[in-house]
């Protein structure tokens, strides 16, 4: 079978119908997932040595948050350096990065694999994976159609990235934006919430003002600070990092603000402060509801009027500094019992960021799962890691008190622990490798898992998903674009999931 002129015209109107809409992504693959007939389809996005899903069909929710380094997979690698068609043979030895991730399937192996780079001129900017469990599905696809594929869908690609940047606010727009990609403070995340705070950053960024990240231990507030810092004019500026909690009262104000040699006993030499070190740059200051009553007056000082003295001497220094704080504690409680400065708290609280708990972001849980399931092969050498459909469904219930971090430590934990049953490197995480609240099995705190229905898996995940799409539906007043938007979905995926469970 080999493409028709006709459907090539269609997936090309399609592509450049959707490019305007929010969900321009999920629409390109679902085409060319339904025109291609894959079991798996993906488009990559190409960032600085790395590949990071922007739409899937056929594969894992959790794919989306992976990050796939090139060095670190080859087929990737392959299709990067390619510049042309890659097809993989079935027997090819070298790993796929999507095995075990194609969900209702046994065979853990895909079989059949096709790799097309995506370029605008001369540079690569993605990539277009075509998977199938049929090892001569994608045979009778000439190359020149394939590469017609490729042209359509690197056009698009390259037209909506750039759309991307232009509806976002033009001081946040730099002609080579889409090149500064793969940093390390990239937060993961397609929630409501994490959309909201996003646009957040993507506002407060580009100014001077003082910041202050508020949020529970371990939602990723550092994060968020280098994302304001990154985005912001004093990005070529150090950002300096200052944990006030770790800070001993003692050596706190030389730590700030620096100290003489002779200042005090043990001062055998000067010292630049962390304030000097971040001269026209970011300074962090994490946990800052710790920061001792004696030191918040010295600190209100700099930022009223940009000056500092160091310990033991006299002359004043100048200094362009921007502060971003961040606190797990409620420090209008903290000022209004007297353990911190209400003048402070306005000065640093001029554009306030909430980061929300992980219990609040939905599907994020899964992508996360993803991200650090990906991390975590890398760090074991692993071939690959896969969370089960059960482990999946647990870890999106369960209530993460100590939100992404907690998450990051079990996935890890959980790893170490499936490798005992391991073959060959490849690794499925199953509820019973999971151990959370203080030791207690993940399966004794998830009502789900306490009786085991009388049929297979699949089948079981089916009726699950049936009976949630229906009560969701009734909750939406029978409405599917509403219905969508609860379980935050893309319509036409939701529409696509209630035909083949036979709901419409």
């Amino acid at each position: 079978m080999t493409i028709s002129v006709e459907g090539l015209a269609a997936l090309a109107v399609e592509i450049q119908n959707g490019l305007s809409r929010s969900d321009r992504f999920n629409r390109m693959i679902g085409s060319i997932h339904h025109l291609l007939q894959c079991d798996a389809t993906a488009l990559l996005r190409y960032e600085a040595q790395h590949f990071k899903p922007l739409a899937t069909a056929g594969l894992a929710p959790d794919v989306m948050g992976r990050r796939f380094k090139i060095e670190a997979h080859p087929r990737l690698e392959a299709i990067a350096r390619a510049g042309d068609v890659v097809r993989f043979p079935a027997d090819s030895d070298l790993p796929d990065p999507y095995d075990g991730l194609i969900p209702d399937r046994h065979e853990l192996h895909v079989h059949a694999c096709v790799g097309l780079p995506l370029f605008s001129g001369q540079n690569l900017i993605g990539a277009l994976t075509l998977d199938g469990m049929n090892a001569s599905q994608f045979d009778e696809y000439s190359d020149e159609e394939l590469r017609v594929v490729a042209s359509l869908v690197g056009s698009a690609l390259n037209n909506a990235l750039l759309l991307e940047q232009l509806e976002k606010p033009g001081y946040a727009f730099t002609p080579d934006a889409r090149q500064s990609g793969g940093d390390s403070s990239e937060m993961i995340g397609e929630s409501a919430p994490m959309q909201q705070l996003k646009k957040e950053i993507t506002v407060v960024a580009p100014t001077d003002l003082n910041v202050l990240i508020t949020g529970e231990t371990g939602v990723g507030k550092e994060l968020v600070a280098q994302a304001l810092h990154q985005q912001s004019a004093r990005a070529a500026s150090p950002l300096i990092y200052l944990n006030c909690a770790a800070l001993p009262e003692t050596v706190a104000e030389s730590e700030l603000f620096g100290h003489v040699k002779g200042a005090f006993t043990g001062a055998v030499h000067d010292r630049t402060g962390k304030f000097e070190m971040a001269d026209n740059g970011t300074l962090f200051l994490d946990e800052i509801g710790e920061l001792p009553l004696a030191l918040q007056a010295k600190l209100l000082r700099v930022l009223q009027y940009g000056d500092l003295q160091r310990v033991g001497e006299d002359r004043h220094l100048k200094v362009d500094v921007r502060i971003l704080a961040a606190t797990n504690r409620d420090l209008r409680q903290e000022v209004a019992d007297g353990n911190f400065r209400a003048d402070l708290y306005h000065r640093l609280s001029v554009f306030p960021l909430q980061v929300p708990a992980l219990r609040e972001r939905g599907a994020d849980i899964i992508l996360l799962a993803g991200y650090f399931c990906e991390k975590c092969r890398l760090k074991f050498g692993l071939q690959h890691i896969a969370l089960s459909a059960a482990t999946s469904n647990m870890l999106s219930h369960y209530h993460w008190p100590g939100n992404i971090r907690e998450l990051e430590h079990a996935i890890y934990r959980a790893t170490i622990v499936a490798q005992a049953d391991a073959r060959n490197g490849d690794i499925l995480l199953m509820p019973h490798h999971f151990s959370l609240d203080n030791g207690a099995e993940v399966a004794e705190v998830m009502p789900i898992a306490e009786t085991l229905p009388q049929q297979n898996l699949q089948d079981a995940t089916r009726d699950f998903q049936r009976q949630y799409i229906l009560r969701a539906l009734q909750a939406s007043d029978n409405n599917w674009a509403a219905c969508a938007r609860r379980l935050e979905m893309d319509a036409g995926n939701l529409h696509r999931l209630a035909r083949r469970l036979a709901l419409k």
